[in-house]
């Protein structure tokens, strides 16, 4: 159970944690209790079997689950995360469920969970290790549930735990204005609904926000015909709220000593959509997921670059095999640098939940950080390296006074004497300074490698020349490395062919073209011992870095030896991508000029420093192109991520793969707008 009332003194969109007080349970235990209402947050007698008691078997998971089918995805929505129980409890199931069920193995759970009030990660820690001492089955679940724990910032986190097929989303904000932002596109088919609610906030009598007509009218929103609810609460207030929108109440008794309960059913006919009439599974009045025609089982993607590499992936664990092609090889373009810097521009946090950076960031890292032990699997270096980083706020759009704002296991201002410690940094005043603790630099070498292992991507060299759309199925058309014509069908198709893509369908915007090149060189003994520690960003950035075995095949480095990167120029529409001196020395002029005292370390003659040129594709409105085309029920796409793919192209490829399936979308409607190929600022060419 959980918070949702408005905190009036806090500013808009600044998440107040929860505070947690204790009292002893019927069985002698210490539990927690909401210390602004005084509520439990959950039974005394059992927490975890009233769980199970009042949301599993209520909304029939149990059987629900068991009937999907392959590929199908199953969706909860929870109203009040609170200590993750409920998860926890629906998490162990669907293992259970998947370990006796074979046809589990490629279906998925959605579990969609709303928080005004979030506990903060160390309190969490402790309640969630009381109960891995009770209840010893959810100590594995425990571990990575909070190793994956978001920063306490407003909007949507992504949590995928890809071992068990299961997605969480987690809301944090006001649980109304959450739900609305949940994009239910009708031309999609199927339409994403919600199957099963778990309505757990605290007692109408302690907390009425969440049992409010908005709550109700999201709730009605976002269900389909058979969509149950289950709730511990029987107040009046529930009753007539379910009622009014849409679903048939039930009474049943409640878990311990409480006398009912409430269960529900989606019964409105005016929900009622040929997609959804054919969701019933034979012999059940309960839902599951529609299919779909058009969800595929064969997708290509045309660029394999980070864009397409990370739509691969999301394709690839949701079941689907994926032909990655390019006219060269994985990385061959602008994604292929020696390392990336994985380091958000950031924004006043009024406007983060729906701060495409800065959400692109926390998600990015949290799948590094995965993919990390995938590759570690493989014996692949590692993709993240976690670092730090330090901005000196040369150019950004927050000063150190919003940086307060932020949680500072996310964000923070070190003094001068902990910037210059971190830093390496001796005469700098560096005292206006972001430090970034989560950030990190990622190996592109070994983010391809990780990918490409997975069984179901394979990649193929083809210089794609033709996109052709059937009622069934897509054509893709091109030359193969020895100049054979090769024609490849699926079931759609996904463009991130960068700049390249507008020639592949004219109806794809044709953006503007960033020429960008870093530069690296190799230092003595006696620089290295004074260059930063840390990345650091200016106007633009620096970072050391090893390079591993492996980097070779992407850029001449030295493997095994410390490499120094600084960069990177931006020189619009130029597409050349040969390696130009003069810019070694647009990027040298840049560094020493926010940092005068490596002016003496970073050595002029540059005859020994080596590059990389790419071409970043930039849209009017600086925001990337993710979504189908108009008039096409086949292509998509998934170009323009700037200089920022390392941080913004994992969340825009899970969005993007979750509208191609009819699922639910970690971005906002108001965001998908703001992406889509066909919006209006898209409409006028470049000048």
């Amino acid at each position: 159970m959980s918070i949702a009332h408005c905190n009036k003194s806090e500013p808009l969109n600044v998440i107040t944690p929860a505070k947690i007080d204790w009292q002893m349970d019927d069985t002698g235990n210490m539990v927690p209790v909401s210390g602004e209402f005084g509520d439990v947050y959950f039974s005394h007698a059992d927490g975890l079997a009233e769980s199970r008691y009042v949301f599993l078997a209520h909304n029939r998971l149990p059987e629900r689950l068991a009937c999907l089918a392959p590929k199908q995805c199953f969706t909860i929505a929870e109203l009040g995360f609170g200590t993750g129980l409920n998860l926890l409890a629906t998490w162990l199931l669907w293992r259970q469920l998947r370990e006796t069920h074979p046809q589990l193995a490629t279906a998925r759970l959605h579990f969609i969970t709303t928080e005004k009030f979030p506990i903060p990660l160390a309190d969490l820690t402790h309640i969630l290790a009381l109960w891995g001492q009770r209840a010893p089955e959810l100590v594995a679940l425990i571990a990575p549930l909070l190793a994956a724990y978001p920063p306490l910032i407003a909007g949507c986190h992504r949590l995928n735990f890809f071992d068990d097929n299961l997605t969480v989303d987690m809301w944090f904000g006001d649980a109304a204005e959450s739900l609305a932002k949940l994009a239910l596109d009708t031309s999609i088919k199927p339409t994403p609904c919600v199957n099963a609610w778990f309505l757990d906030g605290f007692a109408p009598s302690c907390n009425s926000t969440l049992w409010a007509e908005d709550i109700f009218t999201q709730i009605e929103r976002l269900s389909c015909p058979n969509t149950t609810a289950a709730t511990y609460s029987s107040a009046g207030v529930v009753k007539r709220g379910l009622r009014e929108h849409g679903f048939e109440i039930n009474k049943v008794k409640g878990f311990g000593r409480k006398n009912q309960m409430l269960t529900a059913v989606m019964t409105d006919a005016v929900c009622l959509s040929e997609t959804n009439s054919q969701s019933k599974p034979a012999n059940s009045t309960y839902n599951t997921p529609a299919h779909s025609n058009l969800k595929p089982d064969h997708s290509i993607v045309i660029g394999a670059g980070v864009s397409g590499l990370l739509t691969a992936w999301a394709l690839a664990n949701r079941g689907i095999k994926v032909t990655l092609l390019d006219k060269s090889a994985p990385l061959a373009g602008a994604s292929g640098n020696p390392r990336a810097l994985l380091a958000p521009k950031m924004t006043p946090i009024h406007h983060v939940d729906e701060h495409l950076h800065t959400m692109g960031y926390l998600y990015s890292s949290r799948l590094y950080r995965v993919l990390n032990e995938i590759a570690a699997q493989q014996n692949i270096a590692a993709i993240l390296e976690p670092t730090g980083a330090l901005d000196l706020l040369i150019k950004a759009n927050i000063g150190t006074a919003q940086i307060a704002d932020y949680p500072d296991e996310m964000a923070t201002t070190l003094s001068l004497t902990q910037a210059q410690d971190a830093s390496g940094l001796k005469t700098q005043d560096v005292s206006d300074n972001l430090y970034l603790p989560q950030s990190g630099l990622v190996n592109p070498q070994a983010l391809k490698e990780t990918i490409l292992t997975h069984p179901l991507i394979h990649f193929q060299q083809l210089a794609v020349n033709n996109i052709s759309e059937m009622e069934s199925h897509i054509c893709v058309e091109g030359y193969d490395q020895n100049q054979q014509v090769i024609s490849i069908n699926a079931d759609n198709v996904v463009v991130c062919a960068a700049f390249e893509s507008h020639q592949l369908d004219k109806r794809i915007f044709d953006c503007r073209k960033i020429r960008g090149q870093l530069s690296w060189f190799t230092p003595t003994a006696k620089q290295l011992a004074s260059l930063p520690k840390i990345p650091l960003k200016y106007s633009g950035y620096c970072t050391l870095f090893t390079a591993q075995t492996g980097d070779g095949q992407l850029n001449d480095v030295i493997e095994c030896s410390p490499q120094f990167l600084l960069g990177a120029s931006f020189i619009r529409n130029d597409t050349s991508t040969d390696i130009r001196d003069e810019e070694h020395q647009i990027s040298r002029d840049k560094l020493v000029t926010a940092i005068p005292e490596l002016a003496s370390v970073v050595p002029t003659d540059m005859s020994l420093w080596q590059g990389r040129a790419g071409i970043r594709t930039q849209t009017p409105d600086y925001h990337p192109i993710v979504g189908s085309l108009s008039n096409s029920e086949r292509i998509w796409v998934m170009s323009a991520m700037g200089a920022k793919g390392y941080a913004i192209a994992p969340l825009c490829a899970e969005a993007l793969v979750d509208m191609m399936l009819g699922s639910f979308t970690p971005l906002s409607t108001a965001m998908l707008a703001r992406l889509s190929p066909n919006r209006t600022r898209l409409q006028t060419p470049l000048t």
